[in-house]
């Protein structure tokens, strides 16, 4: 996805999904949403500019509702 489509639009292809990836379910069995792209995105205020604050808050939704804890 990066190669075709760069790394914002992969990021907000992620976030515009109606269901997570497999990538993002991997790293949620292994204890490490702060990988996912919504933890990077949320977890970086530089790029909170770059999101609207809709991508923000289906980002912060989507944490929570798999119970990590630093959103």
């Amino acid at each position: 996805m990066l190669g075709q489509h760069g790394g914002l639009e992969t990021a907000r292809i992620l976030l515009h999904s109606t269901t997570v990836s497999e990538g993002y379910a991997a790293l949620w069995e292994r204890g490490r949403l702060d990988l996912t792209v919504e933890a990077m995105i949320l977890g970086q205020p530089q790029w909170h500019q770059l999101f609207s604050a809709q991508e923000l808050e289906i980002a912060r939704r989507r944490l929570r509702e798999y119970d990590y804890e630093s959103v």
